[in-house]
């Protein structure tokens, strides 16, 4: 598997400093650069309804961003275009993220519109307009190893700003066109470089919100986004139950709750209670009890995607990392059925959460992913 010669790159510019720094990089490299950057959401539609906040600073994706980004791309001197994706985006990523919700799971939309959009959509309108590879803002590495004849995805030199996490699900076509320029640079760097270039973003700050849930509050989306579609919220109303099976409460609907949740219980008691489990059944049951019953020692993973190796032959060591910001743990995993992956931690994990990723390390390397079920 060889890379691509083609010299034209398209860079993915969402109008921050990381793809914006990108862009400058790559053009003083030499590289013919198209500027893409992907509509995948009307920032103003669900406003005001149903709670929804008014406001949509910091917030990825914005109009304002589509202006920073043509205004870098105007400076470089590179043509710049904006490719509507939003009913693709609607479709495959804000869809199942209500669905899974509702299921009493709790999905990321980062990580779906990565396997979606950002490298399936961006790839081949990148190869429509000439270009055989895309660039992106992402804190990553990839290069290709001639031995085991496969490209490899790796943690960055800045580990605080690690996003491999979200990029388990790249295929093997996916990361051999594509290019993680700041992958060996910090964060703080590469704001210096964006100063030395002059980008215009350079002291922008970085966005801190899914890009089409305002204040980060799941619970209001879903009530505005059903309101929006004529659907009535499913009645998901159950019990609210402890560890030892006795019901302690009821509650209002199980898209209220996440694994790990310590507010709005609504059940006192004289320790902390947190949510253990939710069953998203008949019953609805939602089973709290205190915090050493968050610990697990083993997850299951399915619809698993593999980077490093071919396919998963026999146990394998890995670290584990289940969440962004969880610190990757050692655990030995197996393939429990055809499509089930077993892993048992060395030390029980905390608050180990359907619907979210676990993603296998090797080191820095990425050995692959799947999603908890």
């Amino acid at each position: 598997m060889t890379p691509p010669v083609n010299n034209t790159v398209a860079v993915a510019m969402s109008g921050g400093v990381d793809s914006s720094t990108v862009a400058a990089m790559l053009k003083t490299e030499g590289y013919e650069l198209v500027g893409l950057t992907m509509q995948l959401w009307n920032q103003r539609r669900l406003l005001g309804r149903e709670g929804m906040p008014e406001q949509v600073r910091g917030r990825c994706c914005s109009i304002d961003d589509v202006y920073d980004a043509r205004r870098v791309a105007d400076d470089l001197g590179i043509p710049y275009y904006v490719v509507n994706h939003q009913e693709r985006f609607e479709r495959d990523v804000v869809k199942p993220f209500v669905k899974e919700y509702l299921a009493g799971r709790t999905p990321i939309p980062c990580s779906l519109c990565n396997d979606h959009l950002k490298f399936d959509q961006l790839l081949i309108t990148a190869r429509q307009i000439g270009a055989d590879r895309i660039a992106t803002g992402h804190y990553a590495r990839n290069e290709y190893d001639p031995a085991r004849d496969r490209w490899i995805l790796k943690r960055p030199a800045d580990t605080s700003k690690d996003q491999t996490y979200f990029l388990f699900g790249l295929t093997q076509d996916q990361l051999s066109r594509t290019l993680f320029p700041l992958g060996g640079y910090t964060k703080p760097r590469v704001r210096e470089i964006a100063q030395e270039l002059g980008i215009a973003s350079a002291n922008k700050p970085d966005s801190q919100e899914i890009c089409f849930i305002p204040g980060g509050d799941y619970k209001k989306f879903i009530d505005a986004y059903l309101d929006e579609q004529g659907e009535e919220m499913p009645n998901s109303c159950g019990e609210l139950v402890a560890t030892t099976g006795e019901v302690v409460g009821h509650h209002a609907g199980i898209h209220n709750f996440t694994v790990g949740q310590r507010k709005g219980l609504g059940v006192e008691s004289p320790t902390a209670l947190y949510v253990i489990q939710i069953a998203g059944n008949e019953k609805n049951q939602v089973r709290i009890g205190i915090e050493e019953e968050l610990y697990q020692r083993t997850l299951r993973a399915h619809r698993l995607n593999w980077i490093a190796i071919p396919d998963l032959l026999g146990e394998m060591r890995v670290q584990v990392k289940i969440r962004h910001r969880h610190e990757p743990a050692w655990a030995t995993i197996r393939m429990e059925t055809a499509d089930v992956l077993l892993a048992e931690f060395d030390e029980p994990a905390r608050a180990i959460t359907p619907g979210q990723a676990a993603v296998f390390y090797d080191g820095d390397e990425v050995v692959g992913g799947g999603w908890i079920c």
